[in-house]
């Protein structure tokens, strides 16, 4: 326990410093009542509500804005908690890491319930993202403890990106929920989905090949012969 050390956070993502300020921004001016644990759970109740909202879509096109909405709320929640520790210097970093991203997991869980319910993207579309989803996640946090760096962002995309991508996907929904591909109409969601999901696989491959290279040249196999270590030790005999 006493010997715990942070992971280094890496966001490279497009908006990530003009992010970083906003937060730090708003963080120093959050009243003292609310605190990073009214975040998170703020962060993972609007996710709930984007799957819910996504459900509902199947009955109620309108229900698409509340996306919109909620998408909102869970960045300004799932965002701002870390910032607000940091600000404050209240952090705790296990606790906060493992809260964080299990709930974050429920999260897209969740969601991706709501688009296979809402009739949006075929259920197996929905698994194989769910699938992609939690590998990319496995490998980050395997990283995290074994490399110790927690990557937030792969190829300038980090949550707040893909919240957008999401939120402007959604909105497309109500003008053209099918595209053409080779003559054949399909659902939007569903070649966003399958984009996504190959893009998580890809990502996955890469940074596994390149982890291990590091975690095996920090950790090289000893040359020396065991055998011949024995018997030097009881004077060559």
């Amino acid at each position: 326990m006493e010997s715990f050390k942070n992971a280094t956070r890496r966001n490279n993502g497009l908006l990530a410093e003009a992010e970083r300020s906003l937060l730090v921004w708003i963080a120093h001016r959050l009243p003292h009542a609310i605190n990073s644990d009214h975040l998170t759970g703020l962060g993972f109740g609007a996710m709930l509500m984007v799957g819910v909202s996504y459900a509902v879509s199947r009955w109620w096109d309108a229900a698409l804005l509340w996306v919109v909405f909620w998408l909102v709320l869970n960045w300004f929640g799932d965002s701002l908690d870390g910032t607000l520790a940091r600000v404050r210097d209240q952090q705790r970093p296990r606790y906060g890491f493992y809260v964080d991203h299990i709930l974050d997991s429920f999260g897209a869980a969740f969601v991706l319930l709501g688009l296979a319910c809402s009739g949006r993207m075929t259920p197996i579309v929905a698994a194989v993202v769910l699938v992609a989803y939690f590998l990319l996640s496995i490998e980050i946090y395997l990283a995290t403890y074994c490399v110790g760096r927690f990557e937030m962002s792969y190829w300038g995309l980090g949550p707040t990106e893909l919240r957008i991508v999401l939120a402007a996907g959604t909105l497309m929904l109500l003008m053209k929920p099918m595209v053409t591909i080779w003559g054949r109409s399909l659902p939007l969601f569903d070649v966003g989905g399958l984009v996504g999901a190959a893009g998580m696989i890809v990502t996955v491959v890469v940074t596994t090949f390149g982890h291990i290279r590091i975690l095996y040249a920090a950790e090289p196999v000893s040359s020396a012969d065991p055998l011949l270590s024995v018997s030097s030790c009881r004077g060559g005999a």
